[in-house]
């Protein structure tokens, strides 16, 4: 019995790409931070292009490192969001529970990353500033429009719900049955109070297959492909804020 007294073997630790899209302002930026360094910013700064930052998800087997690569929502850099999502293994695609017309942009972005990313990307759809709901209402059993015409019908209940202190505007059978129907993982979160933040890269982590990250490790042998994409993300980034020096976005 004298190996049990020796350190157990080192778990086995893979690399990941995962993207988050989304619309602005839904709290993407603070769902990394949250995850990251396990902060919350009241007043973040929008991102510009797009930020990169790392992260480990120790799983019982194995170690997952995050190579994150989180996406500005404003709609002028959405041409620049397949150079991050070109070979990513995973996906946050969020909204903002309390803005119906966040969760048709969301699906917008589902429906790109199933034409366009990789066979068998894991993709979960995350709905954010669960801390501006009020669970013990009955709004997650009720059924919410989300296209901006049928938005405006339902003002008068939703300015009723506000004053309650429940601000959802999308009931949280909407979103997981939208998730259920296009095999997307599914959570709702906030980034302010971490609720459920840490779980949804743990089922990321835990949803990817081995063979996937086996092709994720050879693809970033060196760092090649991640430095060249830095690279390319500083220039397009100085040319999207050239065209557009005054947007207030």
């Amino acid at each position: 019995m004298a190996d049990s007294a020796g350190a157990a073997p080192p778990k086995p630790s893979t690399s990941v790409k995962l993207v988050l899209l989304g619309e602005a302002a839904v709290g993407k930026s603070s769902l990394v931070l949250r995850f990251v360094n396990n902060d919350f910013q009241e007043n973040k700064e929008p991102t510009i292009g797009a930020a990169f930052l790392t992260q480990k998800s120790h799983l019982p087997h194995r170690t997952i490192k995050f190579e994150i690569w989180d996406t500005a929502g404003q709609e002028r850099f959405a041409s620049l969001a397949p150079m991050y999502y070109r070979n990513a293994q995973s996906a946050l695609v969020v909204y903002d529970l309390t803005k119906p017309t966040s969760l048709v942009k969301a699906k917008h972005w589902v429906a790109e990353l199933q034409r366009q990313a990789s066979p068998g990307i894991v993709i979960a759809l995350v709905g954010n500033k669960l801390d501006l709901t009020n669970e013990s209402s009955e709004a997650a059993d009720t059924p919410s429009t989300t296209n901006t015409e049928g938005a405006a019908e339902g003002e008068e209940n939703a300015d009723a719900a506000e004053e309650n202190g429940d601000a959802r505007k999308i009931s949280t059978k909407e979103g997981r049955e939208y998730a259920e129907e296009e095999g997307l993982l599914f959570f709702e979160t906030s980034a302010k109070s971490g609720v459920n933040v840490q779980e949804v890269f743990t089922a990321i982590a835990n949803a990817i297959p081995e063979t996937q990250m086996k092709t994720s490790k050879t693809q970033a042998v060196g760092g090649g492909t991640q430095t060249a994409l830095g690279a390319e993300r500083v220039n397009l980034n100085k040319r999207a804020e050239g065209a557009k020096e005054g947007c207030a976005c």
